[in-house]
């Protein structure tokens, strides 16, 4: 697991992304959570690089593709992920929730 940061030029925290690896049976595969952009920095290509920065990380790595999740409500962010090159999937999502507490339980 990384955690990506863009810095501001003033040395502040511009954005975060987190890239994860993992080994499969058929090579390796990455996944992006929690792409955050600070509102005074969107527009200026934060985003962007961080996203190009995880998959040049995952290409690295060995990984064969990289997957990420957006609500539709996201505009924005589902703008800025299909001009990174993403593509979007038909595909389920399926979750289960876990209750607080359960693994403590064992």
């Amino acid at each position: 697991c990384r955690i990506l940061v863009a810095r501001s030029g003033e040395g502040g925290i511009a954005g975060v992304l987190t890239l994860v690896t993992f080994p499969i049976p058929t090579g390796a595969r990455a996944w992006v959570e929690d792409v955050v952009v600070d509102g005074e920095a969107r527009g200026a290509g934060v985003g962007a690089a961080l996203l190009d920065e995880a998959v040049r990380l995952a290409t690295a790595s060995g990984a064969k593709t990289v997957d990420l999740t957006s609500r539709p409500a996201r505009a924005a962010a589902n703008r800025l992920y299909a001009r990174a090159g993403f593509e979007k999937r038909e595909t389920n999502v399926y979750r289960v929730e876990i209750a607080a507490g359960a693994a403590d339980a064992e």
